[in-house]
């Protein structure tokens, strides 16, 4: 997966699966282009991404997180409940503000 982190006032987390980078998901009126100059970062395998992601949970960033991996982890480390997750053509994705 991709992890890039945008450094501003409150660092934006940008996370997606690998397979989904550069791909853009439309259902309806609502549109997810998964752009590369956002989330194309670093790769990670997941283990790695997790500590990048722990880390920033720490710091007080934001998270924007696409795909079915990257939601999954997400999940798995606290930052996202169910509720959270939409889907667009099937896609998972979730913002957080924490």
């Amino acid at each position: 997966m991709f992890v890039n982190i945008i450094k501003s006032y409150r660092d934006v987390v940008a996370v997606c699966d690998s397979d989904i980078l550069g791909k853009k998901f439309e259902e309806g009126n609502f549109q997810l282009d998964v752009k590369e100059n956002f989330y194309g970062g670093d790769e990670f395998s997941k283990e790695e991404a997790a500590v990048v992601i722990g880390r920033m949970i720490r710091e007080d960033a934001t998270f924007n997180i696409v795909g079915e991996e990257s939601v999954e982890l997400a999940k798995k480390l606290g930052i996202v409940k169910d509720e959270g997750v939409k889907k667009i053509q099937g896609v998972p994705f979730a913002m957080v503000f924490l």
